[in-house]
């Protein structure tokens, strides 16, 4: 965004600092970055300043937060990263935007090396330009090496071991714009593909994995450091063999990513993970499809037929669950409200965790002077009011 920003003044809010809550304070936006945070004590002096075209408004005591930042999403508003156009990523991030995600990972499906190209070349190209809404930071590759045997809604048809030469291929071609990649590390040549991930400054990520305790414990001392939507299309924790989701929750070193909408995960689930880890362990994801922000209907999911009933999208053939129709509003609603999640650590879940593991905490993630002013305003019932990007407000 290069057009100069208007300064905006929010005040007698709760805003949520990485140190402390602070009650009735203020937080000033000036040319797309925060540039000050102040107490209720500071008010007067520091407002007395403001210029006159600043636009202030009165919280009433709403919460100021840190924009969402989504690492898995597949699309929204009727459209997909695996062939959307420049109006349709327009279409996706704008939907989220509008659902307080401020920056996204555009997450593909399993398929062939030639459509994977194409995404990388679009989100490339789109990038390269101003970005009117969420910030596309740059491409989740969710498969296509991972395990036939869990591959949920991915197609089969397309699955294969880790090839290290499309890496190289890809990571010469679109340099830093694959920021994070699923595979299942059970699979051959997955530990030393794991290691190539980590030298080029990707994410390395478990999914749709058949690994046990074991194998998952063993790709972690590799590089492995998240796990796409935990409990989902992985072997479950059982108490003689704890599989991947007793090495997610019993290793530090790796991330949780937990789809919150009721359907993935039971609440209780999503409890014992966030015990099990700490709030610092767990990343807030989507795993939005294209049907996110539309009624019910059928509609595609990397070339399968989904079906959405009741916000639920589920393949035709096979019935699994099919990514979710979730926005990040509605997952930090529902952890707070449903879960019991603090509102400071619900954050922390979707925005602050997510801006550590990409390296982008020194930019955006939390509310510092200093840092983009991507900023969410949310009343009491934990409604999005207002949302910034990069101090532009989203409508």
């Amino acid at each position: 965004m290069t057009q100069p920003q208007p300064d905006v003044f929010i005040y007698n809010a709760a805003i949520l600092t990485p140190q402390i809550t602070l009650q009735k304070g203020w937080i000033h936006l000036v040319n797309g970055l925060i540039h000050a945070i102040g107490t209720e004590q500071e008010y007067d002096i520091y407002s007395s300043k403001l210029g006159a075209d600043t636009e202030k408004i009165d919280a009433k005591g709403s919460w100021v937060l840190p924009g969402f930042i989504d690492m898995h999403v597949h699309g929204g508003y009727g459209h997909d990263f695996m062939d959307a156009d420049a109006e349709g990523l327009d279409a996706i991030t704008h939907f989220h935007g509008m659902n307080g995600t401020t920056t996204m990972l555009a997450t593909t499906v399993t398929a062939a090396k030639e459509e994977l190209d194409h995404v990388l070349q679009r989100i490339g190209s789109y990038r390269n330009q101003a970005m009117p809404y969420a910030q596309l930071l740059g491409v989740h590759l969710e498969g296509p090496f991972i395990n036939a045997n869990w591959c949920g809604a991915q197609n089969p048809a397309f699955i294969v071991p880790p090839q290290p030469d499309w890496l190289s291929d890809w990571t010469q071609r679109f340099p830093g714009l694959i920021r994070m990649q699923t595979l299942a590390p059970e699979a051959a040549g997955a530990l030393d593909y794991i290691e190539a991930l980590v030298k080029h400054g990707i994410i390395a990520a478990l999914g749709h994995t058949d690994a046990n305790y074991e194998q998952v414990n063993t790709a972690i001392e590799h590089g492995l450091s998240q796990a796409v939507h935990t409990y989902n299309a992985m072997r479950g924790l059982h108490h003689r063999e704890p599989g991947a989701v007793g090495a997610i929750m019993s290793n530090p070193a790796i991330l949780g990513e937990i789809i919150a909408d009721g359907h993935h995960v039971h609440p209780t689930a999503i409890r014992l993970l966030v015990q099990a880890k700490g709030p610092e362990g767990v990343l807030l994801i989507t795993d939005a499809m294209s049907a996110a922000g539309l009624g019910n209907g059928e509609y595609e999911l990397g070339g399968l037929a989904v079906i959405v009933r009741d916000g639920v999208a589920r393949l035709k053939e096979g019935n699994s669950l099919a990514g979710s129709t979730l926005t990040m509003i509605d997952a930090f609603r529902f952890v707070v409200q449903q879960v019991g999640v603090s509102i400071e650590h619900a954050s922390l879940m979707a925005s602050g965790n997510q801006a550590r593991q990409l390296g982008i905490d020194q930019t955006t993630g939390s509310l510092q002077p200093g840092l983009q002013a991507d900023v969410l305003l949310v009343n009491s019932e934990l409604e999005l009011e207002r949302v910034w990007i990069g101090g532009r407000s989203i409508q």
